[in-house]
């Protein structure tokens, strides 16, 4: 199961780098919360899967 944790970490910070993207291309403020809602899901989902199974 880390690999999946790790993926969603991953993918979280992918994410993060998203949200930094579109706040510096002063992107509409809706995208913005909701890539940063996911980014959050993600890396919540990940740690705690990672805390559940190691």
């Amino acid at each position: 199961m880390s690999g999946t944790s790790t993926l969603l970490f991953f993918v979280g910070l992918f994410l993060l780098g998203g949200v930094y993207s579109f706040v510096k291309q002063k992107q509409s403020r809706s995208l913005i919360t909701l890539l940063s809602i996911g980014a959050a899901m993600c890396l919540i989902a990940g740690v705690v899967r990672l805390e559940v199974w190691n």
